[in-house]
């Protein structure tokens, strides 16, 4: 099912790679290079998904998922946050956030896949 999806990461190489793996499975994507950028798409439309990058200039990965989880309208949307981080506490301080999940870069697209299937169930 055609699933609705915002992506913003500040690297372009990255963002290219998660748009043609989700576009290749059937969403609509939206993108955006920090999350000041995202802010715009935060309008009211229906998202099924956020995925956010940790690190980005602006307004970082862990900033944007407290923003977005303070809009009545995106409560409870699924975030997944990509991060070159493995560190338990940076995975602690995205879920005391408001995180749903994360993927640790790099990834394997058909990983990335299973993990938005798994969330959006």
């Amino acid at each position: 099912m055609k699933k609705k999806i915002l992506i913003l990461d500040d690297s372009e190489s990255i963002r290219e790679v998660v748009l043609f793996t989700l576009e290749k499975d059937g969403h609509e994507v939206l993108t955006a290079v920090d999350g000041k950028d995202a802010m715009k798409y935060l309008d009211g439309r229906e998202l099924d998904l956020i995925i956010t990058d940790l690190y980005m200039p602006n307004i970082n990965g862990i900033e944007f998922i407290k923003e977005v989880r303070k809009i009545e309208k995106y409560k409870y949307t699924p975030i997944l946050y990509l991060t070159t981080e493995s560190q338990q506490s940076k995975k602690k301080e995205a879920k005391e956030a408001g995180a749903t999940g994360w993927i640790v870069k790099p990834f394997m697209p058909e990983k990335l896949l299973a993990a938005i299937s798994k969330i959006l169930k």
